[in-house]
């Protein structure tokens, strides 16, 4: 069973995949952003291969698929979405894309009514990218963070190709961007970007605090599984691997940067 699609901003409704785990949170949001009184949408995220999912996104005509990385809970779904929409995918990896060139950094796209502003985050992976929407909610404006920046909680980086000095340089961009509406991947919509990024910095400088205490004790050569398991003790098992990745992004940073 997937959730009916709810109206989150102006031009945005999000849908819910049915999709929960310790990594998904609730499951997956994929959005569909269109101007008021268009026919056509976009679709961002169309998420795992879920048949009653994949309907909701489908249920009207799709322009334009756009995806914001790799990872499978956000992309399973592209080849099956633009098959039976004929829609093209646009992605930052060429990997992903379908009869379409990936995305530029700060490239505009216009569809559906929409006006969307690619902006490059790499940091959860080397491909990860918000899209800006300007002019919704009044022009206060909204971003579709994907998985930079999520509804609670903080995310992973996902090591190697995830790494911590690209995050953080990611997190500022975000930051400058102001009080925009938060429509991230994964958990509730937040209100404020600009606020949201400054946890997100705050809350890797505090685990840059307590990866160099761990180092202190186990020494300039200690392993990403003994920092892990101090820094971490309290981890639940679920998430292990992710926290183990997040450590060796770490890791490498403050090796290369102290």
């Amino acid at each position: 069973m997937t959730a009916a699609p709810i109206r989150v901003t102006d031009l945005a409704e999000q849908l819910l995949a049915a999709n929960p785990g310790p990594m998904t949170l609730d499951g997956t949001n994929s959005y569909v952003l269109a101007a008021p009184g268009s026919v056509p949408t976009v679709v961002v995220d169309p998420g795992p291969s879920i048949p009653a999912h994949l309907d909701g996104l489908a249920a009207r005509p799709v322009d334009l698929i756009l995806v914001t990385h790799r990872h499978a809970d956000h992309t399973q779904a592209c080849a099956e979405l633009a098959a039976r929409t004929g829609a093209p995918v646009r992605a930052a990896d060429p990997a992903f894309c379908i009869d379409a060139p990936p995305l530029a950094p700060g490239e505009r796209i216009v569809a559906a009514g929409v006006t969307i502003e690619v902006v490059a985050t790499p940091g959860h992976t080397s491909d990860s990218t918000c899209f800006l929407l300007a002019d919704d909610e009044g022009g206060r404006g909204s971003v579709l963070t994907g998985d930079t920046v999520l509804g609670r909680g903080t995310t992973i980086l996902d090591h190697p190709d995830g790494r911590l000095g690209d995050y953080l340089a990611s997190l500022h961009r975000l930051a400058a961007l102001g009080p925009r509406v938060v429509l991230p991947a994964h958990g509730p919509v937040r209100l404020d970007l600009a606020a949201a990024a400054g946890e997100y910095l705050a809350h890797r400088e505090e685990r840059l605090q307590q990866i160099r205490a761990a180092v202190r004790v186990l020494g300039d050569d200690a392993s990403v599984d003994a920092v892990t398991s101090l820094v971490y003790a309290d981890v639940d098992r679920s998430v292990r691997t992710a926290a183990e990745r997040s450590v060796a992004a770490q890791l490498v940073y403050l090796r290369e940067t102290d």
